[in-house]
C-alpha cells in the first residue's frame, strides 16, 4: 500500500519547481471519498459546502462543527491516501482561541490529517493557535463564502487594484504563519498569478484561473450531481443526476409493471418445501 499523502509533501508541491499540479476534490463520505481516491486525487476536502450540496442550504453558515465532524469521520472511513482536511466552518474559529483549537481538534480525532479555515490577516491568531496544537491548517483568500454578507453575495474578489494587493498580502502572512497551502476562491488569474508567485507554499483554484499550483472542484458540480447553477468556473465531467433520475424512473416503471423483481432477483425454497408450504396455506375443506 502506498504512503499517504501528508502536509510537509503537499507544502513541497509548489508547480514551479517542476512538480505536477496537485488535485484536489471535496468528498462528504465514505463512497466519494473512495472513489475520489481511487481516482488518484492527492487532496480530499470535507468541505462546508456541504452545507450547500449536501444538506440543501443556500450558504454555508448553516453548517456547525459537529456536522463537520461527523461528514469527515464517514470520509476518514474509506481510508484515503490522499491527504483528508477538514473544513472548519463558521463561527468554529471566530470566538477565542481556545475554541479554535477544541474546533481543529475535533476534525482531527474524526479522521482529518488537516483543516482549512477562511480569511487573511485577520486570522493569524487563529492559525498560530492552531499549528501550536502541531495541527496543519490550510489558508483561504479570495472569495470566502463564509464572509458573503459582509462581501455582498458570492461574487470575484480582486478585480480592484487595492484589493489584489490585499488578497497578495493576506496570502503572504498566511504562508510566513506557517500555512502549508493556501485556497484561492474567485480571483482574477491575474491575481492568482501574483500570489503564486509570492508564496512558497502551493496555491490551489477554484474559480483562479491556470496559473496556480493545483485546482480543486466540488465532487457534485464536476459530477453533475448539482445542476441548480454552474459558476463559470465549473467544468462537469459528467451528469450524474440526469443518469440517476433516469435509472430511478426505469426502476419505478418495472416495479408498476411487474418486471421487477424477476425471477432470477427472487429467493426460492426446494419443491418439497414449497409443496409443504402451500399444503400448510391452504384453507380447510
Amino acid at each position: 500500500m502506498a504512503a499517504s499523502i501528508t502536509a510537509p509533501a503537499v507544502r513541497a508541491r509548489k508547480v514551479r519547481t517542476g512538480s505536477d499540479p496537485l488535485v484536489m476534490v471535496t468528498a462528504y463520505d465514505a463512497p466519494g471519498a473512495r472513489m475520489a481516491d481511487e481516482a488518484g486525487v492527492d487532496l480530499i476536502l470535507v468541505g462546508d459546502s456541504l452545507a450547500m450540496v449536501v444538506l440543501g442550504y443556500d450558504d454555508t453558515l448553516q453548517v456547525t462543527i459537529d456536522d463537520m465532524a461527523h461528514h469527515v469521520a464517514a470520509a476518514a472511513r474509506a481510508k484515503p491516501q490522499a491527504l483528508l482536511i477538514g473544513d472548519l466552518p463558521w463561527l468554529s474559529y471566530h470566538v477565542s482561541d481556545e475554541e479554535t483549537v477544541h474546533n481543529a481538534a475535533k476534525l482531527i480525532r474524526a479522521g482529518a490529517a488537516a483543516v482549512k479555515l477562511e480569511g487573511g490577516r485577520k486570522r493569524l491568531g487563529a492559525i498560530e493557535a492552531i499549528l501550536d496544537a502541531e495541527i496543519p491548517v490550510m489558508g483561504h483568500v479570495g472569495l470566502t463564502p463564509q464572509s458573503i454578507h459582509a462581501v455582498g453575495g458570492f461574487k470575484v474578489q480582486g478585480k480592484q487594484l487595492d484589493a489584489a494587493r490585499t488578497i497578495v498580502d493576506d496570502a503572504v502572512a498566511l504562508a510566513e504563519t506557517g500555512c502549508f497551502a493556501i485556497v484561492l476562491e474567485c480571483v482574477p488569474d491575474a491575481v492568482a498569478r501574483m500570489v503564486t508567485e509570492s508564496v512558497p507554499v502551493p496555491t490551489i483554484g477554484i474559480g483562479a484561473g491556470r496559473h496556480c499550483d493545483g485546482q480543486v472542484l466540488v465532487y457534485h458540480d464536476l459530477l453533475g450531481l448539482e445542476d441548480r447553477m454552474k459558476p463559470k468556473f465549473v467544468r462537469r465531467y459528467a451528469s450524474l443526476k440526469s443518469d440517476s433520475t433516469a435509472a430511478v424512473a426505469r426502476y419505478a416503471e418495472d416495479v408498476r409493471a411487474g418486471r421487477f423483481p424477476s425471477s432470477d432477483e427472487t429467493y426460492h425454497v426446494a419443491d418439497d418445501v414449497a409443496e409443504a408450504l402451500g399444503l400448510f396455506g391452504a384453507a380447510p375443506a
